[in-house]
């Protein structure tokens, strides 16, 4: 009995490899014109999007900067890469 059973689950198993493969194989289709322009509208929203989120880090950079040459005054800006300099 228990042999029927290992031949059964092993004829299953190879027929499912065999379907997913199949599968695993199979072309799409090519797009259709309406599908590509909207692929390519996508495509330039996503790089639109990705140079705004760009700038805006720059913008925040550029902030952070500016607030540490305040706090810290340009004395000690200028000092901090000498004195490590010094300790090499």
């Amino acid at each position: 009995m228990k042999t029927v059973r290992i031949w059964r689950a092993a004829a299953t198993a190879l027929v499912s490899v065999a379907v997913g493969a199949g599968l695993a194989y199979a072309k799409l289709p090519p797009m259709d014109d309406a599908a590509k322009a909207k692929a390519e509208e996508a495509k330039a929203k996503a790089a639109e999007s990705a140079k705004k989120a760009r700038e805006a880090e720059e913008k925040a950079m550029d902030r952070v900067v500016e607030r540490y040459k305040k706090e810290k005054g340009p004395k000690e800006a200028a000092a901090a890469p000498v004195a490590a300099k010094k300790q090499k």
